[in-house]
């Protein structure tokens, strides 16, 4: 999957909050359908988000749709509606396990049957919020429609009601858990994504987060709030001067190459072929952003 630095959630009974979102310069939306919508709007949601889909897609969006679900079961409702070759994926809450993953993936093999949908076609980004989850973060993100798995974090929300830890801005409660979807994740050959900064209006503390999750290896976050996406963008992105750091990193590895030599030293550091593997990786991360 192109990595998603900026995953903005947008409220699926607003549809003029949906057209606004698509000047957010977020790299992709989660149209909510589940606990940002009133239970008694529920219906109306649905009919407003698949009515956008096409829309959005006709601006170059990327689109998701977090979808609701019962004790039980996700919503069927949800997926058939919004199904189609115009969304890039759903985004599940509270799954209990990779047993989940299963399931909603065979009502999604379902719903594209009856679209004409090409089967696998959907991808499921779930939201590791229960304690069992996070235990399974690397069955999870086995599963063969999941792209990347989230580690995100919030005051008093559901991963802190699940853990029973006490919220605070460093984060040291969470920094196990994150770490362990962060080393799932990437054994798996997903991405994992953090968030999620609560405190909206504070920038100074969402990128303060951002920069730690980074630091984790994260490769984006999760958002409430169009203003919180130029921060995280700019987080997630290598700047100018990183990219031509690395630019000389390759440039002064291959000439020590030419002289026979298979390592140098490099603006005082010692390198080699592993730290040009990672320049390279980084200048081709910077890129894709560009396109």
């Amino acid at each position: 999957m192109q990595p998603i630095r900026s995953f903005l959630f947008v409220p699926g009974n607003k549809a003029s909050w949906i057209e606004k979102s698509v000047h957010s310069q977020a790299d992709a939306l989660i149209l909510d359908l589940e606990d940002s919508v009133p239970p008694a709007q529920k219906v109306e949601a649905r009919e407003i988000v698949r009515s956008k889909l096409e829309w959005l897609a006709g601006q170059k969006q990327r689109t998701w749709v977090r979808i609701n679900r019962s004790p039980h079961l996700y919503d069927f409702d949800d997926i058939l509606a919004v199904v189609g070759t115009h969304l890039e994926g759903i985004v599940i809450s509270k799954p209990c396990g990779p047993e989940d993953i299963d399931t909603v993936s065979s009502m999604l093999s379902e719903a594209e049957y009856r679209k004409g949908v090409p089967l696998g076609a959907t991808r499921v980004v779930p939201l590791l919020e229960t304690a069992r989850s996070l235990q399974f973060a690397y069955e999870i993100a086995l599963r063969e429609r999941v792209p990347a798995i989230v580690g995100a974090t919030a005051k008093n929300a559901d991963v802190a009601r699940a853990l029973n830890t006490v919220w605070s801005a460093e984060g040291r409660e969470t920094l196990f858990l994150k770490s362990k979807v962060v080393m799932a994740a990437r054994a798996a050959g997903k991405l994992p994504i953090g968030g999620v900064w609560q405190q909206i209006h504070d920038l100074e503390g969402l990128r303060a987060s951002a920069e730690r999750d980074r630091a984790l290896g994260m490769s984006g976050e999760l958002l409430l709030h169009p203003s919180n996406v130029p921060a995280v963008n700019q987080i997630y992105s290598p700047s100018p001067e990183q990219v031509a750091f690395y630019e000389g990193m390759i440039a002064a590895l291959e000439k020590a190459q030419a002289q026979g030599r298979a390592s140098c030293v490099y603006d005082g550091e010692h390198i080699d072929i592993a730290h040009v593997k990672t320049a390279r990786e980084i200048i081709a991360l910077a890129r894709s952003f560009q396109a």
